[in-house]
């Protein structure tokens, strides 16, 4: 909004790796109404559990396996996944008690760590040695972004709504199942994005009746996600804010912080 001269409220999309919501939980994957004195977070994507924090951040493997045990429980095993097979059982069983005594498992609803259970799902990466690097590299692996996505569903019985992804993980499988091949899943997962954040911004503006979308957060230097949103949102009849000078990851985020102190301030004088 600062970079645009946009004066909002705007629907904000705030997708990225990891950020500390004001409900104690991770956030990364929101839809917010916001301007520089408020927010209300109208929606997110379904939260999962992120066993190990940090860790699993460096460890894709982890939260695929999440996802797959989530969607599949205990059937997971028979499933005949690659990444079924390479899976460390000893840490796995570690991680599973962990998540069923609810210890240093915090809850995410991060777009970014979805990238990253994607990577580990079609045998991408299941370690990384930089920040967003499986997700960087399921972006290159992408075909040209299909037509057809993945199922996924928005759950409206209550404030903010919530965008289901287990159909998104039964997707990916069946595909990886039929052994399709892995650039035609990124794609279609990128594909599936896309429509995500189409539709819950029109449902958005059903409520609020604005049109105006600010797109930030980390996930948006995914050039091949943001060209084909942007050009979504437009076809619907939404003006779209995007980042050209400022980075959209946390190198903006002090422009951000200015921004709001100075409008807070100004209320106060």
């Amino acid at each position: 909004m600062a970079e645009n001269g946009c004066e909002g409220p705007v629907i904000g999309v705030a997708w990225d790796g990891s950020g500390y919501g004001n409900d104690g939980r991770v956030w990364g994957g929101e839809f917010l109404v916001a301007s520089y004195t408020e927010f209300e977070r109208l929606a997110h994507l379904e939260e999962v559990p992120l066993p190990g924090g940090v860790q699993a951040i460096r460890q894709p493997w982890r939260v695929a396996a999440v996802n797959l045990h989530r969607v599949y429980g205990e059937e997971m095993e028979g499933l005949g996944l690659d990444f079924v097979h390479r899976l460390d059982q000893r840490g796995w069983r570690v991680i599973r008690q962990m998540l069923a005594q609810r210890v240093n498992s915090p809850l995410t609803s991060s777009a970014g760590r979805l990238f990253d259970a994607i990577a580990a799902l079609v045998g991408l990466r299941d370690q990384v040695q930089y920040e967003a690097q499986a997700a960087v590299e399921l972006e290159m692996l992408a075909d040209e972004t299909p037509a057809e996505g993945y199922p996924f569903s928005l759950h409206h019985d209550g404030r903010p709504m919530v965008v289901e992804t287990k159909g998104i993980i039964r997707g990916v499988v069946d595909d990886l199942l039929r052994r399709a091949p892995a650039p035609l899943i990124a794609g279609k997962f990128h594909t599936t994005l896309t429509e995500i954040i189409l539709i819950v911004c029109c449902h958005i503006r059903e409520l609020t009746n604005l049109r105006q979308v600010a797109l930030s957060g980390g996930v948006f230097q995914n050039i091949r996600l943001l060209t084909t949103v942007v050009s979504r949102l437009r076809a619907h009849g939404f003006e779209v804010y995007t980042h050209s000078q400022v980075p959209p990851n946390d190198g903006g985020i002090s422009l951000g912080q200015a921004a709001v102190a100075n409008a807070i301030l100004a209320t106060r004088r």
